[in-house]
C-alpha cells in the first residue's frame, strides 16, 4: 500500500520571515537557461577578492596539483590558521552550487569559522563544472586533489590521521563520493566525512522533492536542472554511478564516521535520511540530524536565526569529539 503523501512541513518562523526576502532574490526553482546568469551574477556580487586571511589569522596559499590522469591540474585552495602548532587536522572542502555554479571559496567561510573553534588545516579544491563537465570530471577532481593532500599531508601540516573530508549541498554529494571512492581504490584513510543537506539522489522522486516542489530554496525543478547537467540523458535511468550519486550505492559498509544534517523543509530530506539509515544498517557511524522547518541552506541564509545556531553548534561538537580538539 503506498503511504499517502501529506503537505510541505511548515517552516521554522525565523527562516520563514527571511524566505519571503531571500525568495525575491534567490528563486526556488532553477532552469538551465539560469545556469550562465546565475555564474554571472555570482561574479558581480563579489566585490573583489573576500580577505581570506581574516585579517592574517590564516595564510592562504594556492596549488596547482595533478588532476585525474589525461586532465588538467587542479587548483587547490590551502588556509592554514597563523602560529598554529602542527600538525593540525585537516578539512577538505568540496564545495556546492548544484554541480552548476560555485567555486572553491563558496562556503569557506563557514569552515574558517569551524577552524577558529578547532584549530584545522582547510584544502578547498576547485573541481570542474557540469554542464560543460559532466560526470565523472568533477567527482574525479575532487579525488584527485583529495588524494594530493594526503600524499603531501606532512608539508601541509595536517595530521594525515586527522583528515576529513567536508561538503555541503552538491559539495555534500562529491563528498560522500568522495568516501567511497577512497575506500573502493585503497585511497587516503579518512577520519570522518561531513554531509551537509548533501544532494545525493538523481532520481528525485521521494516524497520531500514532492513536498517541496516549488518552495523553498532549491526545488525538484533546479534538482532535475543540476543533476540533468551533470548526467544528461542518464539522469534517473538504471545505469547512474554511485561515484555520480551516491544514494545508487549498494554497499555503504566500511565508510568512514558520518555527520548528515539537513532540514525537514527541503528536497534533500528524506534522501538524506535514508542515506544515514543505510549507513547504520551497513554496520557504520553516522550522526543525523534533521532540523524542524529547516530549508535547504538555511544556516548559510539566515545564519542569525536561532535554529541556525543550533546547526552550527552540533556540527562544532562533532568535529570535536572526532577529531579530539
Amino acid at each position: 500500500m503506498t503511504t499517502p503523501i501529506g503537505p510541505p512541513p511548515p517552516f521554522d518562523p525565523e527562516l520563514a520571515a527571511a524566505l519571503d526576502v531571500i525568495g525575491a532574490h534567490l528563486p526556488s526553482s532553477v532552469t538551465a537557461d539560469m545556469i550562465q546568469p546565475m555564474r554571472e551574477g555570482a561574479l558581480t556580487a563579489v566585490a573583489g577578492e573576500p580577505d581570506l586571511t581574516r585579517g592574517g589569522t590564516f595564510t592562504v596559499t594556492r596549488r596547482a596539483v595533478p588532476g585525474p590522469a589525461g586532465d588538467p591540474d587542479v587548483e587547490l585552495l590551502i588556509l592554514t590558521p597563523h602560529d598554529a602548532d602542527h600538525p593540525l587536522p585537516g578539512i577538505y572542502h568540496i564545495h556546492g552550487g548544484g554541480m552548476i555554479v560555485g567555486d572553491s571559496t563558496t562556503g569557506v567561510d563557514v569552515l574558517q569559522d569551524w577552524a577558529t573553534e578547532v584549530p584545522s588545516v582547510i584544502v578547498s579544491v576547485e573541481y570542474r563544472l557540469a554542464p560543460e563537465h559532466p560526470h565523472p570530471a568533477p567527482v574525479e577532481d575532487c579525488y584527485a586533489g583529495l588524494e594530493w593532500t594526503a600524499k603531501h599531508a606532512a608539508e601541509l601540516g595536517i595530521d594525515p590521521s586527522r583528515l576529513i573530508v567536508a561538503g555541503a549541498s552538491a559539495g555534500g554529494g562529491l563528498t560522500a563520493a568522495v568516501a567511497l571512492l577512497a575506500r573502493d581504490r585503497g585511497g587516503p584513510a579518512l577520519a570522518g566525512q561531513l554531509l551537509l543537506c548533501p544532494m545525493l539522489d538523481d532520481r528525485n522522486d521521494t516524497p520531500s522533492t514532492l513536498q517541496m516542489a516549488g518552495r523553498g530554496v532549491w526545488d525538484r525543478t533546479a534538482n532535475d536542472t543540476g543533476w540533468t547537467a551533470l548526467l544528461g540523458p542518464a539522469r534517473g535511468g538504471p545505469d547512474v554511478s554511485p561515484y555520480a550519486a551516491p544514494a545508487r550505492a549498494t554497499d555503504l559498509s566500511g565508510l568512514p564516521p558520518a555527520f548528515i544534517d539537513v532540514g525537514s523543509a527541503e528536497t534533500f530530506r528524506d534522501e538524506d535520511v535514508a542515506y544515514a539509515t543505510r549507513i547504520w544498517q551497513a554496520g557504520g557511524q553516522a550522526e543525523l540530524h534533521v532540523w524542524p522547518g529547516g530549508f535547504h541552506g538555511f544556516d548559510l541564509l539566515v545564519p542569525q536565526a536561532a535554529i541556525s545556531r543550533e546547526a552550527r553548534a552540533a556540527r562544532l561538537r562533532w568535529l570535536r569529539r572526532l577529531l579530539g580538539a
